[in-house]
């Protein structure tokens, strides 16, 4: 047979990837967002601390900080539970996953996020300011619209690398493509084949969210370029 009976368990594990990385690309944006607000503040000790945060992400590797994560977060629940005669509460790996990748990619994030914000020109928020557009005003019709001009190539490269970072979450459980291609493999004997086919799946993954990301960036790159010629 072409996936040997495990066509259903594929399909099942490339919905569970899809919505891993989207839900964890939601949060890791807003994330960003937040620490890219704190690293341009003028408060110092909230730039120290968005410092210090983009600092240690970017130089632990991924999947170590995923283990301490998530098997601090256990301890510390069964640090509660324990002492209070309460039954285990056991982490839902999803879930794990998700707050996991998101608190790594954020840092990613955070430095895409601040480096489009410096890009915007000052002069055209000050002149959003002196039209008597308020705050939230100016930061969604002048300072969104272009820093996301900015930031969409950051954010392309950070998704693509989120995309095959998930592939960390299966060693904390979660049935998602590269769990279940292994335990196809071993049970087949056809451990290269199904590799093969994990590998085609996160290509598809990826080519598909090419075509968006070029289609975000004619967007948000509309009438500048024809204001350039």
């Amino acid at each position: 047979m072409f996936l040997s009976g495990y066509g259903s368990a594929l399909l099942s594990g490339t919905w569970m990837t899809i919505q891993l990385a989207l839900f964890s690309l939601i949060l890791s944006i807003i994330i960003g967002l937040i620490g890219a607000v704190c690293k341009l503040s003028r408060i110092k000790f909230v730039r120290s601390v968005a410092v210090i945060y983009t600092t240690l992400i970017r130089s632990v590797p991924d999947l170590l900080i995923m283990l301490l994560l998530f098997y601090s977060l256990q301890m510390g629940l069964n640090a509660i539970t324990e002492p209070l005669n309460m039954n285990q509460i056991d982490i839902d790996p999803f879930a794990a996953g998700v707050i996991t990748l998101a608190f790594i990619y954020g840092a990613y994030f955070t430095e895409t996020f601040r480096g489009a914000f410096q890009s915007v020109p000052k002069g055209q928020i000050e002149a959003g300011f002196a039209y008597g557009m308020t705050p939230f005003q100016v930061f969604r019709r002048v300072l969104f619209p272009q820093m996301m001009r900015f930031a969409l190539p950051g954010i392309g490269n950070n998704w693509q690398v989120l995309i095959k970072a998930t592939a960390l979450v299966s060693i904390i459980g979660l049935t998602d493509i590269v769990k279940i291609s292994q335990d196809a493999g071993r049970s087949t004997m056809q451990v290269f084949y199904f590799s093969v086919v994990a590998a085609v799946i996160y290509l598809a993954i990826t080519t598909v969210s090419n075509l968006i990301l070029m289609w975000l960036e004619r967007r948000y790159s509309a009438g500048v370029r024809k204001g350039q010629l």
